[in-house]
């Protein structure tokens, strides 16, 4: 398959068809549509076929598709048959309960060491693996070719973190510092705002509850 640039959309959809093909090869599903996948994900059958194209296709004519092979192929498109080793900056309440997330270790991703600036905190543990000094990143992050830096801290200290991170050579930043993160090409960021989740929710809610306003309105007229 020719290289080709694939959209960030079709990116995002990626992980959500891989969880729901992973749920249906635990049921012993073997095959599926696209109308079939289309009712589960509340995606047009149309815009999975247009999504799985991007990569070739991986179904067959009146046949569907293989989950168990679909599986496997969008894991491998998600870089999910490599393991990712990963460090947490910041052992607060949010770093602590992601480092003690043991799903990510069946995606492939180890976590590897924690760092905090508060020495109240270093050397405590979570899940066996001590809360390192800052002055310690640097060196941990290059003896173990670590790949992935989660930042788990406040917003002020996030963009100093992440040019120190830059320096290491990381290869990917998990952002969950409310600042959006600009560094060199080739760095990948995945920037997670937890507060903008909540106000799409909130507009969410807001909206269904006008649309309910507005139908006890026109049952009254």
């Amino acid at each position: 398959m020719d290289e080709k640039e694939i959209s960030q959309a079709v990116i995002g959809r990626l992980p959500r068809y891989f969880r729901y093909l992973g749920e249906l090869k635990d049921e012993g599903v073997e095959r599926i549509s696209s109308q079939d996948l289309s009712a589960l994900m509340k995606v047009t059958a149309s815009q999975i076929r247009q999504d799985f194209n991007n990569f070739g296709g991986f179904g067959q004519q009146g046949y569907g598709y293989n989950v168990e092979y679909l599986y496997d192929e969008i894991g491998k498109i998600l870089g999910l048959d490599r393991r990712h080793k990963f460090v947490i900056i910041g052992a607060g309440n949010l770093g602590r309960a992601l480092g003690n997330y043991t799903n990510f270790e069946r995606r492939g991703f180890i976590f590897r060491g924690m760092f905090d600036s508060n020495p109240e905190l270093v050397g405590s543990q979570v899940r066996g693996i001590g809360v390192m000094p800052m002055e310690e990143l640097e060196r941990f992050i290059q003896e173990n070719d670590i790949d992935i830096a989660v930042l788990a801290i406040p917003k002020a200290s996030a963009v100093p973190v992440a040019e120190r991170l830059v320096k290491t050579g990381i290869r990917a930043i998990w952002n969950f510092a409310h600042v959006d993160l600009n560094v060199p090409e080739g760095i990948q960021v995945e920037n997670v705002h937890l507060s903008d989740s909540l106000m799409k929710l909130s507009y969410n809610i807001s909206r269904y509850q006008m649309e309910d306003r507005h139908l006890g309105e026109q049952k009254r007229d």
